[in-house]
């Protein structure tokens, strides 16, 4: 059973990274929408319990995003993400 995790976890983090740089960046900026949404729920005028719900959905969505774009860049691509916001600064 562990080999056959081992493999399907080889197999899904071998077609992320597949992936090209921009789908990375997509996913990264859906990643700061969920986060963004799963606070902004608080000011809905609905349930505590619906809003303790659509905060577990959201914050959950925003951690997997997060977490598959940057197996999608990768470490070189997130050297590449801060080198542009570094550039960004200093220009201005």
């Amino acid at each position: 059973m562990k080999q056959f995790f081992r493999r399907l976890w080889s197999k899904i983090r071998g077609f992320l990274q597949g992936l090209s740089f921009r789908t990375g960046v997509i996913v990264l900026i859906l990643c700061v929408l969920f986060y963004i949404l799963s606070f902004a729920q608080a000011l809905l005028p609905i349930s505590a319990a619906a809003k303790g719900t659509l905060w577990v959905a959201l914050f959950g969505m925003a951690k997997l995003t997060q977490y598959t774009g940057l197996l999608i860049v990768g470490a070189e691509g997130w050297r590449r993400i801060k080198g542009y916001f570094k550039r960004s600064k200093a220009q201005e």
